[in-house]
């Protein structure tokens, strides 16, 4: 299980607002920028989590603190109750992350690059080869091992990036939109590992603006907007919002947007 408790971030503005700017974000306050103002959510065993929220709300940040590449001026996040923000070593070991910034060794081939990562996580002879054919044979790619990481199409890229996040077996998954610019194939062998994961017990985080996907993978929703955390509950309680259960209408009334949708 994992828990975010009251998280709180900001930065320095370097360019401060006019006093009287009435375009000016509520978040920015006496010279600093309040990305995450508080967010507390947890994902326990056996659970997919869909995180969800508009374009500035604060996910990215409350993602990069979770991956512990930010540290939070204020809260914890912990991992079966060990924190990650005094022991961010323990929670890298802990958490297979994937963002969109994800990025792969160009001059190597998509087996080197899974498998040097298996080795920075100690894998070696036989246990590395188990391993890195178990995941090889879950996400389809032996058609493309040995093509060099550069050669690759997007969805190639994509499977390899998510093999080198996961190939450590970690506690905890966090995968940030992991189906972003994918064909509807790649996209379906993607969503089939992410229930593969769940069906072993392995909490997952999945961060998407695809509501489809969160109908379909998700068994509890969180939402952060400003800021904020906004929403957290099961997807019948988050399609409550609706009058008639359409997820994105139930998000825009959680956002206490307007539709005639």
């Amino acid at each position: 299980m994992i828990e975010l408790k009251e998280l709180q971030k900001r930065f320095k503005l370097q360019v401060k607002s006019k006093p009287n700017d009435e375009s000016k974000d509520p978040r920015e306050r006496e010279g600093y920028f309040y990305s995450v103002e508080n967010v507390s959510f947890s994902c326990n065993t056996n659970e997919v989590l869909g995180l969800l929220g508009p374009n500035g709300a604060g996910k990215t940040t409350t993602l990069r603190m979770l991956s512990t590449a930010l540290m939070p001026d204020e809260g914890d996040i912990t991992i079966a109750g060990q924190s990650i923000v005094k022991d961010p070593i323990f929670g890298r070991r802990s958490i297979g992350f994937l963002s969109g910034s994800t990025g792969l060794y160009g001059k190597l081939t998509a087996k080197e690059n899974v498998s040097y990562f298996a080795k920075l996580h100690g894998y070696r002879g036989k246990a590395l080869a188990s391993r890195l054919e178990e995941l090889f044979t879950l996400l389809d790619m032996h058609s493309f091992l040995d093509k060099r990481a550069d050669t690759l199409s997007t969805g190639m890229k994509q499977k390899t990036n998510i093999a080198r996040a996961v190939v450590h077996e970690p506690q905890i998954v966090v995968l940030d939109e992991p189906t972003t610019g994918l064909d509807i194939m790649t996209k379906q062998t993607v969503l089939q590992f992410i229930q593969q994961l769940k069906s072993a017990g392995t909490p997952v985080i999945f961060s998407t603006h695809h509501l489809d996907e969160v109908a379909m993978l998700c068994d509890r929703v969180h939402v952060i907007d400003k800021g904020f955390s906004c929403f957290d509950g099961s997807i019948a309680d988050f399609k409550a919002h609706s009058r008639d259960g359409e997820l994105n209408q139930a998000f825009l009334n959680l956002l206490g947007a307007k539709s005639d949708v």
